[in-house]
């Protein structure tokens, strides 16, 4: 192993947040400083607030309204599919009389 190629350790570095909480922890560089640490961030306060500016919730509800309004008269895949053989029944039958007034002739 090559010698001197790693930084120094120190198990006692500071963190120092802007809020002016400091605290210890280990790292490479001797002293830490932050814009956010748990004692500040929204998150681990419980002061979080969603801000929704571009109202992608209100939009996202209005589409899955939407959505349900046009499943309400759109037709199910065994309708569909009951509907296709009945016509296809319905035609092999006219093909076969059509085939059997040609026989008669």
């Amino acid at each position: 192993m090559k010698k001197d190629i790693h930084p120094k350790y120190h198990k006692d570095a500071k963190v120092i947040c802007v809020c002016g909480n400091t605290f210890t922890t280990g790292s490479t560089l001797a002293e830490i400083k932050t814009e956010l640490c748990s004692a500040c961030h929204p998150f681990y306060t419980g002061k979080q607030k969603l801000v929704d500016t571009a109202r992608r919730v209100e939009k996202f509800q209005a589409k899955v309204e939407a959505q349900k309004e046009v499943s309400k008269t759109r037709k199910g895949k065994t309708v569909k599919r009951a509907a296709k053989a009945k016509k296809v029944k319905k035609t092999k039958i006219e093909e076969k009389s059509v085939v059997k007034k040609a026989d008669k002739k």
